[in-house]
């Protein structure tokens, strides 16, 4: 029996596909983008837009589906991730080799389980501080911090269905409100 030969960065950059990423040395075709989907991402970019102003109260590089080279055979795309300018002060560009402040994916159905525990499991173990998962069709966000090595949870809501605020801080953007109803596609 042969070893499987695990694809790199290198097949990756090579590939002419487009919406795709690397996962555990495989070449992975995103899923189709999904209106849900692209309403909670759109609705969370722009609650975060101050943070990304010099003038803003944050100090954050935000971006929507990006790229980030963890190692040789893994480089995820991620629904949204965040650097801090503290820590890299200047504009990225490319894929991204420095590992992220915050990553945020967004489920999509029948892909639950890469956000869930591989994407999970991989920024744990590369140590990145902070990560949202967010289900637009349960309307719910988790928001994990590593304490120790180890995420916990350190925010969480299924919005709709309990008693939540509308307007909420989740860590790491403590300095401002952040409307979940927007964020879940409900009016402005």
């Amino acid at each position: 029996m042969e070893a499987k030969k695990l694809r790199t960065i290198d097949d990756l950059l090579r590939s002419p596909e487009e919406r795709v990423e690397l996962i555990n040395g495989e070449i992975v075709k995103r899923p189709m983008a999904r209106s849900d989907h692209a309403l909670v991402q759109s609705g969370l970019s722009d609650e975060v837009a101050v943070l990304k102003r010099k003038n803003g109260p944050g100090g954050w590089w935000i971006m929507p589906e990006i790229s980030v080279n963890y190692s040789e055979t893994q480089c995820p795309s991620h629904d949204l991730a965040g650097w801090r300018r503290e820590r890299v002060p200047r504009r990225p560009t490319g894929v991204m080799e420095i590992l992220p402040d915050w990553v945020c994916e967004i489920t999509s159905p029948g892909h639950e389980r890469k956000h869930l525990f591989h994407h999970f499991m991989l920024l744990q173990r590369h140590g990145v501080p902070d990560y949202w998962i967010i289900s637009p069709e349960d309307k719910a966000l988790i928001a994990y911090r590593l304490v120790d090595g180890k995420y916990h949870v350190v925010f969480s809501v299924e919005y709709g269905v309990e008693a939540a605020a509308d307007r909420v801080r989740i860590p790491p953007f403590e300095e401002i409100e952040m409307d979940l109803r927007y964020v879940f596609g409900g009016e402005d």
